[in-house]
């Protein structure tokens, strides 16, 4: 087996994982601004409006009594007009299901990206999201997995790696580069697969990254690093420990020893890439928990559309 770092899959993860760091010292250093970011959103006159509506409840209707005048030959035709519909059965809108919930909900996160390009559809923003059924995980990761920036990705990857000249068991040309897209893809695929659908539908758990969006900057860190340990059940809503996560990271490094060279193979290979795939899922959790900061300071937008305010009122 080549050493780790010439083996391109390993620099490729190790540099991602790179990435998420410089991007959580950074996160860091901008720790006082974006806590001071959090507490103006709740301050919103828009946020506050949003909050004020939750409390307020419906006004009633109301209601007029027309006295018809004393002798009116159409009293008696009044009296029984009121009657009946005094007795008419109200029709009242019927009460959306935890599925459609869940189905509007899902809506909306796809239309989540991070920079504009960056699909984040796997990520809620609202604390008290409904669980999602088997179908609908499966529909999610599939959006997920399939989503044009994937390929981009397993594109510009392929294509390092066939300059590098690197996975030599894939050999060269438009045939070699096109494997060592296939391979980077497929194992992006079979991870978010089997780990965002298939083992959370067995073991009933929610495959998604829950935000908190408050509290302080360190705090906040330390609990989307701890997401890709732990995960909300389905039934309970409870926390507990994310088998999915990290059963679909090793699962898609073991199925991705029967198409890799001779040279990747090995269970040292599946465990280095099961490490280092778990390590870029936290730093990617810790993009997604600060995102929304970063783009109301910078970019002067809400992603969570005043979610914020919201789920701060609800952990009150």
């Amino acid at each position: 087996m080549p050493p780790l770092e010439k083996n391109y899959r390993m620099k490729l993860r190790t540099a991602h994982v790179s990435a998420c760091l410089l991007a959580g010292a950074a996160l860091w250093a901008f720790c006082p601004c974006l806590t001071a970011q959090s507490a103006a959103t709740g301050s919103d006159p828009q946020r506050l409006a949003i909050m004020v509506e939750l409390e307020l409840p419906d006004a009633p209707l109301p209601q007029q009594q027309a006295q018809p005048p004393a002798g009116s030959s159409s009293q008696t035709g009044s009296s029984s007009s009121a009657t009946d519909a005094a007795n008419a059965p109200q029709q009242t809108s019927p009460e959306k299901t935890k599925e459609q919930i869940a189905d509007e909900q899902i809506k909306q996160q796809k239309k989540q990206r991070v920079l504009g390009f960056m699909p984040s559809f796997n990520t809620s923003y609202n604390s008290e999201a409904v669980s999602l059924t088997r179908k609908q995980k499966f529909k999610l990761a599939f959006s997920q997995a399939t989503d044009p920036f994937q390929f981009l990705i397993a594109g510009i990857a392929g294509g390092i790696s066939e300059a590098e000249g690197s996975d030599r068991g894939y050999g060269g040309g438009p045939v070699g580069y096109l494997k060592r897209v296939g391979a980077d893809y497929a194992d992006s695929f079979d991870g978010a697969m089997i780990g965002n659908a298939l083992l959370p539908s067995i073991l009933h758990q929610d495959p998604r990254f829950f935000r908190r969006g408050y509290g302080s900057a360190k705090r906040r860190i330390f609990y989307a690093l701890s997401t890709s340990f732990i995960c909300k059940h389905d039934g309970t809503g409870k926390w507990e420990p994310n088998y999915s996560n990290m059963g679909g990271n090793l699962a898609a490094g073991a199925i991705s020893t029967v198409y890799v060279p001779e040279d990747e193979r090995g269970a040292g290979n599946v465990i280095e890439g099961f490490a280092l795939v778990t390590i870029e899922g936290a730093g990617g959790a810790v993009l997604q928990e600060f995102w929304p900061d970063i783009s109301r300071k910078f970019f002067h937008k809400d992603p969570t559309n005043g979610q914020d305010a919201i789920n701060r009122k609800l952990k009150r």
